[in-house]
């Protein structure tokens, strides 16, 4: 397939800018003016996501994986392909509080920030410090949860889908949020530096290209998916028997959201997914997704309505059977359905290309990725995805 450059992503995170999501009309592409360096005068109330909706409180276990089957496609000198996960599940409520689990370390919140030109180390502890709502390791609620795998875009690193995460725990879903080594802008490791995005590197240089990563993800979710319900997953996470390996789901942001098409094409374990503002990087065999659903969730332009720019998602939704959506949200812009709106603006940068507010584009994609999921996992029929909704008039139901 053909993909397309954002240029308003790079101008948000330098970090992503190899990112290859959508592109905007040429007037929106002008580079952004440089952001103040200067801290905002309280950071730490500043920087804050809206609370999970669900009943249960939060629990999460942050995870270092190690697939010694295979080196690292990125940096083969490396050794093994490496992954960071957050597991965010529901709580039991007689479980103690634990100790709040950070929104990022401060080096990987350091690496994000200095594409944004913010270096005062006020600002860096105030992003890692963003609350989660989320007490470290403390007992789940009792009974099997089906299991959501969150894959972030391109050169992002997975604390910014964090606010998507903690509410599906909150509704009770177990969340596996994937950090997939030199794809980010920095993800901490245990005992080694920060590993940063040699991959945006490489795919500049067109030393690999867009199937190469959608190939290694889905590698990535393949070992992942054995590790938490495979014979062995409670050496993995103590908590592992809470999942219900019959009900599992998957869910991504840009190339994350390619790259649970595709993962569904090679892992039938995955029963349900979701594609937010992502380029198609595969094209679906014959017979597409097998029936399983599949929800588009994209900008509400000339990008991703249908006969967009990026032609992947017309002929992506022509390939798939069954079950299938094609929302797009007014306002929205290619980072709208991470926790970016809400950290640009209490970081005081403009949410470039983007008209809906911050919290309200957190509620709208918390809202209809918990609705897909309650539906397709648990069995609970939506009226959300039946059709427009006065609750949220922002998005637009596409029928091509």
């Amino acid at each position: 397939m053909v993909t397309f450059t954002r240029a308003a992503a790079a101008a948000l995170f330098a970090c992503a800018a190899a990112l290859p999501a959508t592109a905007l009309p040429a007037a929106a592409a002008t580079p952004a003016p440089a952001v103040s360096a200067s801290a905002p005068a309280d950071p730490a109330g500043a920087l804050r996501l809206p609370p999970p909706t669900g009943r249960s409180g939060v629990g999460a276990s942050v995870l270092h994986l190690v697939d010694r089957s295979r080196p690292d496609p990125w940096v083969p000198s490396a050794g093994p392909r490496e992954l960071m996960v957050t597991v965010h599940y529901p709580a039991a409520r007689t479980a103690r509080a634990g100790a709040p689990v950070p929104y990022a370390t401060e080096e990987e919140a350091r690496l994000i920030l200095v594409g944004l030109g913010k270096t005062d180390p006020a600002v860096i502890r105030a992003l890692a410090g963003v609350g989660t709502y989320s007490a470290k390791d403390v007992r789940p609620a009792p009974g099997r949860h089906p299991l959501v795998v969150l894959s972030p875009g391109f050169g992002v690193p997975r604390f910014l889908l964090t606010g998507l995460a903690t509410d599906l725990a909150s509704r009770g879903y177990v969340v596996a949020s994937v950090d997939h080594a030199y794809e980010s802008s920095g993800m901490s490791v245990p005992g080694r530096p920060a590993l940063t995005c040699a991959a945006c590197t490489e795919r500049r240089a067109g030393r690999i290209t867009d199937t190469d990563i959608t190939a290694a993800r889905t590698a990535d979710v393949r070992f992942l998916l054995d590790r938490l319900t495979g014979p062995r997953a409670v050496a993995t996470w103590p908590y592992a028997r809470t999942i219900d390996p019959t009900r599992i789901g998957m869910a991504g942001h840009s190339v994350g959201g390619a790259a649970a098409a595709t993962a569904m094409v090679a892992d039938r374990r995955i029963d349900a997914g979701v594609n937010m503002d992502g380029s198609f990087w595969d094209t679906l065999p014959a017979g597409g997704l097998g029936g399983r659903p599949f929800m588009f969730l994209g900008t509400d332009d000339e990008m991703h309505r249908p006969g967009g720019i990026d032609t992947s998602w017309d002929a992506t939704w022509k390939a798939l059977g069954g079950w299938k959506r094609w929302l797009t949200v007014s306002g929205s812009n290619h980072f709208t359905f991470t926790d970016a709106p809400v950290l640009l603006r209490g970081l005081d940068v403009p949410d470039r290309g983007a008209t809906i507010p911050a919290d309200r584009a957190l509620a709208v994609t918390r809202a209809y990725l918990a609705a897909f999921f309650d539906e397709q996992l648990r069995g609970r029929p939506q009226p959300l995805l039946t059709g427009p909704s006065p609750l949220h008039p922002e998005v637009r139901f596409n029928n091509p």
